[in-house]
């Protein structure tokens, strides 16, 4: 598969897991791109991982030496993918309307919260690992919000099943750790846990936490409560938003980081397999490890 088909794979993907509702909207994966790399490069052995940074890119280089190696991939985004992350934030509008905020609060929530990562993102150094790859001929790309639509369908899907439906908060814990991902994160004490509320406590209406670029308002948590929302999963939570959910007496579950975007690599290039016709030899590095379901 050419490099460009891999990329157009992934975001035909990306859209196909878009977790809105009106899937007419085009999402915008400003925080996915081809970093490095001639379009037509033939992809075949690929090196995978949740960071790649110039320290990545040199192991990269020294692989590619000893036994050959076509593309790395990140997770987060780098170079101008970074850059763009605040634009995927839109994408959480609708998912606060599908929890039941208005939209124009919704909106108007969102559009400060992009503001503040803009600006926390502009004067950062963008371009460091993707000029390394450059300076190594090393094609480069990253895959973002494709990925992370993929896991947070797939939690969705999940939590709505009759067998594996959660009642209690505890029971969500408990499912998040029969999926082999998280299973792994677990031995490295850093699995799936309750950070707030008690896992006796009916799980409610729950919203999922897995998608849009990166955590969104800090003062959406009341409403959400209002709206009828009574736990959340999430892959992380930063201190200030935490202290804004405490006040809004919500349930959170932590799902974890790095295993969360593991998942959704790996069901999304479960597609790109599927749809290659081909299974692609991958090197995990830097917290991913590759599972293949079916």
């Amino acid at each position: 598969m050419k490099l460009i088909d891999f990329y157009n794979q992934a975001v035909r993907f990306g859209r196909a897991a878009d977790p809105r509702k009106n899937k007419r909207k085009i999402i915008s994966f400003s925080d996915s791109a081809i970093l490095f790399g001639k379009p037509a490069v033939e992809v075949n052995k690929i090196m995978v991982g949740i960071d790649i940074e110039v320290a990545e890119l040199m192991l990269a280089e020294r692989i590619r030496e000893k036994e050959g190696l076509d593309l790395v991939i990140a997770h987060h985004p780098e170079g101008r993918a970074y850059a763009g992350l605040h634009e995927v934030m839109r994408l959480q509008v609708d998912l606060l309307r599908q929890a039941g905020l208005a939209y124009k609060t919704a909106a108007k929530l969102l559009e400060e919260r992009m503001q503040e990562v803009e600006r926390r993102i502009l004067p950062q150094n963008h371009t460091r690992p993707v000029d390394a790859a450059r300076l190594l001929n090393m094609p480069f790309m990253n895959m973002h919000t494709p990925a992370d639509n993929h896991v947070h369908r797939y939690l969705g899907g999940l939590f709505k099943r009759k067998a594996t439906t959660p009642r209690f908060v505890g029971d969500i814990v408990e499912i998040l750790k029969t999926i082999p991902e998280y299973r792994i994160a677990d031995k490295f004490n850093t699995g799936p846990r309750l950070i707030l509320g008690n896992s006796k406590r009916p799980a409610g209406k729950i919203l999922i936490e897995m998608t849009g670029g990166t955590e969104g308002p800090k003062d959406v948590f009341g409403r959400l409560y209002k709206a009828g929302v009574r736990t959340l999963v999430s892959m992380h939570l930063s201190e200030e938003h935490l202290k804004k959910v405490k006040e809004a007496n919500l349930n959170v579950v932590i799902a974890g980081h790095i295993s969360s975007d593991t998942l959704g690599l790996n069901l999304l290039l479960d597609n790109v397999e599927r749809a290659a016709k081909q299974k692609f030899q991958v090197i995990s590095c830097s917290g991913f490890n590759r599972i293949r379901r079916g």
